[in-house]
């Protein structure tokens, strides 16, 4: 007896293949995107002060009251918008887990999803394993611009959900007011609702602005805007993150979220609703990651990579077109192989295997460490 998969064509997490292989071949890991420094002690220290007084069973199924009431308090600093966090925020077991709680609670079979590519590797598969049907629209290059007619004339009677990702996991690119504007009128127009993957809100440079959903009423009431505290404290390993919308939203997505992991880790939720009163926490790390693209970026001045305009997110990426017109997938192997420094390449965030050569870079490292790769990028 065998299982019919529902999903063929997905392999192992180029993620997974990346980082095993900079494993096996002693290279440096500037592939899969989490930090390899340390987390502020402070927040560590909670975690045990709650667990060794006892808050070691399930909390409540949308989050502790505690942690959602601080959320509100940011959203309102942040964006000047009240929300209500009895009814409007989920807690929920890092961002992807939210993702699909959100997909599974509203899109039905047949339902049809737009999507950005290059795009996070979790958006197509749980539109397939929701029955709903992925629409990709590939991203202009270099500067990674959204057409937004280009969208008018995918939509059909079928659309559902448009998903939008800012500051953009790969490519670090933002959206900025004239693209929410567009985003808005198109989905009030067709009656649609919005998907905004905004986990790297903190993480945004020179000057730049953060466009949240929630930032816009007429499109916040349409939107799940999903949000991490692993990018934000350097804890991806925590697994930990939020779902913010309308109640009427929140109520499905609260049905299906229940189903997938009930609840999040107890200790961790009350250590974040304490840690988070201190605003000084969140409030600089644009300003600490700028510095790492800046020094990731003096390390590689003068070799032959050609970097793209990050404006936020903590990866880098570069065309390395004046080097090799081999694919990126063959580029980024020999780079770990050969050369010992591991990244990711762009075209495996395409349905169409879309090949720029374009490699992704993660800055999210120590400065040794980064220094230790750009000197060997440099000879390449």
């Amino acid at each position: 007896m065998q299982i019919q998969s529902r999903l063929p064509d997905i392999g192992t997490s180029i993620f997974s293949i990346m980082s095993k292989m900079a494993l096996d071949h002693g290279a440096i890991n500037l592939s899969q995107g989490f930090p390899d420094f340390s987390i502020d002690e402070k927040i560590i220290h909670l975690v045990h002060r709650y667990m060794l007084e006892g808050n070691n069973q399930y909390a409540p199924m949308s989050g502790t009251p505690a942690l959602r009431n601080t959320i509100a308090k940011v959203i309102a600093d942040t964006y000047q918008r009240t929300i209500d966090p009895e009814t409007e925020i989920t807690i929920t077991a890092g961002a992807t887990e939210g993702i699909f709680a959100i997909i599974a609670a509203c899109v039905s079979p047949g339902d049809e999803v737009i999507l950005f590519d290059p795009s996070y590797d979790s958006y197509d598969p749980a539109i397939r394993l929701n029955g709903g049907v992925p629409v990709h629209i590939n991203m202009n290059v270099p500067d990674f611009s959204i057409d937004w007619d280009v969208v008018r004339s995918k939509i059909t009677t079928r659309t559902k959900l448009i998903m939008i990702n800012t500051p953009h996991n790969p490519s670090g690119s933002v959206l900025d007011e004239s693209d929410l504007k567009e985003l808005e009128k198109i989905v009030l127009e067709h009656n649609l609702f919005v998907l905004s993957d905004e986990v790297y809100e903190r993480l945004i440079f020179d000057d730049h602005k953060h466009q949240s959903v929630l930032h816009y009423p007429a499109l916040a009431s349409r939107s799940f805007a999903v949000f991490s505290f692993g990018k934000t404290f350097h804890a991806t390993g925590w697994k930990a993150g939020y779902v913010v919308a309308p109640e009427y939203m929140t109520r499905e997505v609260r049905k299906t979220h229940q189903f997938i992991v009930f609840s999040v880790n107890t200790p961790v939720q009350l250590a974040l609703a304490e840690y988070m009163q201190t605003p000084e926490h969140y409030q600089s790390l644009g300003k600490f990651y700028q510095q790492k693209r800046d020094y990731f970026l003096q390390q590689i001045k003068g070799s032959s990579f050609e970097p793209i305009t990050s404006s936020g997110s903590y990866f880098q990426v570069v065309s390395y077109r004046n080097i090799s017109r081999q694919g990126d997938v063959a580029m980024a192997e020999e780079l770990t192989k050969k050369f010992k420094v591991a990244s990711i390449p762009v075209s495996v965030f395409y349905q169409d295997k879309t090949d720029n050569h374009l490699l992704r870079f993660c800055f999210a490292k120590k400065e040794e460490t980064l220094a230790r790769a750009g000197e060997i990028l440099r000879k390449i």
